[in-house]
């Protein structure tokens, strides 16, 4: 069984469902790279540093696994931001003590976000929220978020903004954060759960076709979104690509 893979320098992780409960225990950076984000690693620089200093890229793009089966003759299994959203509510449900700090891009889906997780049982006093500017994701420094992140010191940080931004922001946390948290850079998942989003299920999640459900939700932001990401057919045929495999002992090995 695969393990993970290297590609362009990015180490995804073939994490399986049945993972979850030890992955959210973790502690460090959590990117859930998308088909249109990945289509861009060859031109977008900090975008791909930030992937390549994430501590966990999980498979959310159901076209790249597509991509990498059929091309590259290599399985792993997906991991959207849906499903793992969809896993953190639940443990969130029986663990509602926990921290959480939540990076929004609006006070409209500030107030949903906070009501979603008062839902399901989280105290006021436990879910701190920050309106994102409109960030240079080139260069992108914010020592007003740094100064609130330090000082209520949060277990999980949920980056709810878009990617391309998400992912320099996470990085930026997470060379600036010097106590030890999870920065999870889910992007729009939450708003699948809180209505805000194209409805989604895990169904469609599961066929890999949450990027059709997003085009007929709103075909105007992401049908152009999801033609450009044609490109990363061309990048996966013409990288190598690194595959680690579990031995029976779970120490790995590793062939091209």
């Amino acid at each position: 069984m695969i393990d993970k893979i290297k590609f362009k320098g990015i180490v995804f992780k073939n994490f399986q469902i049945k993972d979850f409960k030890e992955i959210i225990k973790k502690k460090g950076l959590f990117l859930f790279p998308s088909g249109p984000g990945l289509s861009t690693i060859e031109k977008e620089m900090p975008y791909l540093r930030a992937l390549k200093n994430s501590d966990y890229n999980f498979f959310d793009s159901g076209y790249f696994v597509l991509l990498l089966k059929y091309f590259k003759q290599i399985n792993v299994s997906k991991f959207s931001g849906y499903l793992f959203f969809k896993l953190f509510l639940k443990y969130i449900k029986g663990n509602n003590n926990k921290k959480l700090f939540l990076i929004d891009p609006s006070i409209k889906l500030s107030l949903s976000n906070k009501k979603l997780f008062n839902k399901i049982g989280v105290i006021k006093k436990n879910i701190n929220n920050y309106i994102a500017p409109q960030y240079n994701s080139k260069t992108i420094s914010d020592r007003k978020l740094l100064n609130i992140i330090k000082k209520i010191k949060p277990e999980y940080i949920l980056l709810n903004i878009g990617g391309g931004t998400q992912e320099i922001l996470g990085l930026y946390l997470k060379n600036n954060i010097h106590f030890k948290c999870t920065i999870i850079c889910s992007g729009a998942a939450i708003s699948y759960f809180t209505g805000d989003q194209a409805p989604m299920n895990v169904f469609f999640d599961k066929i890999y076709l949450g990027w059709l459900i997003r085009i007929i939700f709103n075909p105007r932001v992401f049908l152009p979104r999801y033609l450009k990401t044609i490109k990363l057919i061309h990048i996966v045929l013409n990288n190598n690509i690194k595959v680690f495999k579990y031995k029976l002992n779970r120490e790995l090995f590793n062939f091209w």
